[in-house]
């Protein structure tokens, strides 16, 4: 995609309904001063229970954007929960062959895994809320999306705690720890060999987010890897009977059970300031005396 001409993000609500809907103005009004024309399918009335619509009306909401001659890019209003209901009835297919570049994350993480089965990359980025109606927009996240959908290549950089070495390549893959785990056994799951996987998660514990790696090391998913990028991984709470059982007592114990190189740091997940992830990509990644970075290069 390129900067030369403007863009059209269509907005639509896959998943749950917005916190506060007196703030969605706010966000498309952000996206245009970003430089984006925008069509939002989203209708506040639409609402139903949890969710941004009843399931049939997001799914034509997904659809319609797959189809609309005038959008590039079909952007997620926010997660929460909502996908897993719409993957029977979602035709992937169709949104494979659009040609748009879908973004979004966390629960979102579902359609990255179905534009990866068909060979189809996507942008693990920002959504409408909260990363466009916040008050003040992080800088960093707006301009890693921009950078991302207007080239070829993209780049990443961050601290990491690993002490190693590592310079590998592969193809790009991962997103929300839940998510995944709740794919693997499914028709949705689509799993790459020799890849990087990121992953990242909110409001888990250690012990659950121990869990949910245990789950894919079983099934022989991270064996298979050439590294494992970890992104942010918090709001949860500690209890006294953890006894000194952290997330790095959990990581620690990963780190030994496995021989693939488990790098962490990556600014991906439910925090303000996050990098945009080319799924599909294919990438390098460096790491040396603390410092890693995570070189994409792709075609959306």
């Amino acid at each position: 995609m390129s900067e030369q001409s403007t863009q059209t993000i269509a907005i639509i609500a896959p998943s749950g309904a917005p916190l506060d809907d007196s703030l969605i103005e706010r966000g498309l009004q952000c996206l245009a001063r970003q430089g984006f024309k925008v069509h939002s399918y989203y209708d506040a009335d639409a609402k139903f229970q949890r969710f941004g619509a009843t399931d049939a009306e997001r799914v034509r909401q997904i659809h319609e954007a797959a189809q609309n001659p005038d959008a590039q890019i079909v952007m997620a209003l926010r997660g929460s929960y909502g996908m897993s209901r719409l993957m029977p009835l979602i035709d992937f297919d169709l949104l494979a062959n659009s040609g748009k570049c879908f973004v979004g994350y966390s629960d979102f993480t579902l359609v990255h895994l179905a534009m990866l089965e068909r060979g189809r990359t996507s942008v693990a980025g920002p959504m409408l809320c909260d990363d466009y109606i916040r008050e003040q927009p992080v800088e960093y996240t707006l301009q890693q999306f921009k950078s991302c959908i207007s080239n070829s290549t993209h780049i990443v950089e961050f601290e990491t705690d690993a002490a190693q070495k590592l310079q590998v390549q592969g193809k790009l893959w991962g997103g929300n720890l839940a998510m995944l785990t709740h794919a693997i056994g499914t028709p949705y799951w689509s799993e790459v060999e020799d890849g990087i996987l990121f992953l990242e998660d909110i409001g888990e514990h250690p012990y659950r987010i121990e869990r949910m790696l245990l789950q894919l090391h079983f099934a022989g998913v991270l064996s298979k890897q050439k590294a494992i990028v970890l992104g942010d991984f918090s709001a949860y709470k500690l209890a006294v009977h953890d006894n000194g059982y952290d997330f790095n007592a959990m990581l620690a114990y990963i780190r030994s059970l496995i021989d693939v190189p488990v790098i962490t740091g990556l600014p991906f997940g439910h925090i303000s300031t996050r990098a945009s992830l080319v799924v599909g990509s294919q990438a390098q990644l460096d790491v040396a005396s603390g410092q890693a970075s995570l070189n994409m290069n792709y075609c959306l």
